[in-house]
């Protein structure tokens, strides 16, 4: 750490880090290890171990957040090494844990589905196709549930109709199942938008701006809908001809999170989980999963809109610590669900968080969380989380990170190891949006 990132830290970790001032015991409540031991005896926390250093700098974290008058009770931090508690604050304690509910979605999701899971988006003909490209009839859209259905991907899909031959549609787009186009919270959002990538002369500014992230050459679709998109009851497509020409493939559920949480995105959090089971397999997915104690996650639904959303800073570990878990064994990481500092922007842009530390992030009106591993020389991949209550969020910011500068400080600097460093590289080969390749003729996966 250099002398400059050092006197940007509160008096009381300077002096800690520097051996300028006396250690003083941590005093929260919880961490006794008798307690832990009989009240949960969960296999992911193993055995207390005490670094009274670490327990300085969380003690004196704590006491700065008292003097700029915000709540003792109301800040919960959970420090793990391995399998082993280091330091806490009300670690174990119900606290409204904001976009941290990600964890749990995240986590249920990779108990649904593999991580190579696409969400597939049929598209057919209800009518005749005509010689010269018209379509006497209506475009047909099934969706299941893609939640990172984009400019990119309508653009491209497009330019797949119309190498089918698909010119033009004399009726309607008819859109039924679970179907959401550039994060629309309205569903008459999500439907003009479809209606307006079919053809360049209908693009927005923003299906412009992302055309220029398609590979130079691309065509620009010119598929004419006369008439307009509307919804339709599946039962309605049941009992139609319909022929269909084009399966589309969402990115591979990896990808779809590792999206999801670089911007936190709370309506692709919402799909996830609801496309999950909702809220309650979610919550009963991830406590099974990371072995949670009874009463230390409650959700209400998947994205962490709402105080209602609460965990304790330990099962925020516990659950990171699962996905690593899950992920370990197929050969990614967290890193590769979670944004990285240093290489995603998203919500860490502003932060001064270590380098290549995998954490989610989490705020809401007078809620400040941060969650994930930090690496260090000394121990190697710390897992924490930190919840804070305060109305000052930029502020709680900069303390988060300030906490994270110092415990790093004190077991060395260092980049993540690399089977934790970041393999799912969004806009990079099969993480591109927009890929052609993922919408295939309906014919040819039917043969497959």
């Amino acid at each position: 750490m250099t002398s400059l990132s050092l006197m940007a830290l509160p008096l009381g970790l300077f002096s800690i880090l520097l051996g300028m001032g006396e250690p003083k015991p941590l005093q929260p409540s919880g961490l006794n290890p008798a307690a832990l031991q009989i009240e949960w005896q969960s296999p992911w926390i193993a055995e207390l171990a005490r670094d009274p250093v670490v327990e300085a700098i969380v003690a004196d974290y704590v006491a700065g957040l008292q003097r700029q008058g915000w709540s003792v009770p109301d800040q919960g931090v959970w420090i793990q090494v391995g399998q082993s508690a280091i330091a806490e604050h009300r670690g174990d304690v119900l606290m409204p844990a904001a976009s941290l509910t990600k964890l749990a979605t995240t986590l249920a999701a990779l108990k649904t589905w593999p991580l190579d899971h696409h969400f597939e988006t049929r598209v057919g003909m209800r009518g005749t196709l005509q010689a010269d490209g018209v379509l006497d009839g209506d475009l047909v859209i099934q969706g299941s549930g893609d939640p990172l259905f984009v400019w990119e991907e309508g653009i491209v899909l497009a330019n797949r109709l119309q190498e089918l031959g698909i010119q033009r549609v004399t009726g309607e787009i008819l859109v039924s199942g679970s179907f959401t186009m550039n994060f629309g919270e309205e569903p008459t959002d999500s439907l003009a938008d479809l209606q307006q990538v079919m053809s360049a002369s209908t693009w927005t500014w923003e299906a412009r701006q992302a055309y220029a992230n398609l590979p130079p050459g691309t065509p620009q679709p010119s598929l004419e809908i006369v008439g307009t998109a509307r919804w339709v009851p599946a039962a309605e497509l049941e009992t139609s001809d319909v022929e269909w020409v084009v399966q589309h493939q969402s990115l591979p559920l990896v990808a779809l999170l590792k999206a999801m949480n670089i911007y936190s995105n709370n309506v692709m959090a919402e799909m996830v989980a609801s496309l999950a089971g909702g809220p309650g397999p979610v919550m009963t997915k991830a406590t099974a999963a990371a072995e949670l104690p009874p009463g230390e996650l409650s959700l209400v639904n998947g994205s962490g809109l709402g105080v209602d959303n609460q965990m304790s800073a330990r099962a925020a570990v516990a659950m990171t610590v699962a996905i690593q878990r899950e992920l370990s064994g197929q050969g990614f990481s967290v890193a590769d669900v979670l944004p990285v500092s240093g290489e995603d922007m998203g919500t860490l842009i502003d932060r001064r968080i270590p380098a290549t530390a995998a954490v989610k992030t989490g705020s809401l009106a007078e809620v400040s969380a941060l969650a994930g591993m930090v690496p260090t020389a000394e121990k190697g991949p710390v897992w924490f989380a930190i919840i804070n209550k305060g109305w000052d969020i930029p502020d709680l910011r900069v303390q988060q990170d300030q906490l994270l500068q110092a415990i790093q400080a004190h077991w060395g600097a260092a980049e993540a190891p690399a089977d934790l460093r970041t393999k799912v590289v969004m806009q990079t080969g099969p993480f591109r949006y927009g890929d052609p390749s993922r919408n295939q003729v309906a014919e040819e996966v039917a043969s497959e």
